[in-house]
């Protein structure tokens, strides 16, 4: 038995379907909430590792980080820090993409090599 779809034309289609949000779309979108002197709120964000690993990143330069289901925001009025402990840029390959924010918000920036 092969796995395959059979498709015949001349009827519409019809119905719903649950698109999952992109682990490759909201990772730097997190990353640019940083530079926002407010609260940005996202939605459709997928309950994965790195999307954690990602909070905590936020939190650790102090944001303000809440998540109820699928929609995570993020509060980075004010910024406490300029540096990603080594702990947490070794869990995510990704951690780079903080660096422009973290520059642009706090005029310096301290961080190791990202892991992953």
């Amino acid at each position: 038995m092969r796995n395959s779809i059979l498709v015949e034309g001349g009827h519409p289609l019809s119905g719903e379907i649950t698109v999952q949000g992109s682990k490759n779309a909201v990772l730097p979108i997190l990353a640019a909430t940083f530079l926002i002197r407010g609260s940005s709120t996202l939605h459709n964000c997928p309950n994965i590792r790195d999307v954690d690993t990602t909070i905590a990143i936020l939190e650790q330069l102090g944001a303000k980080v809440t998540r109820s289901g699928q929609t995570i925001t993020v509060d980075a009025t004010n910024p406490v820090s300029c540096e990603i402990p080594d702990r947490l840029m070794s869990e995510l390959r990704s951690s780079v993409i903080f660096l422009g924010s973290i520059l642009s918000r706090t005029g310096e920036v301290h961080l190791s090599y990202p892991g992953g």
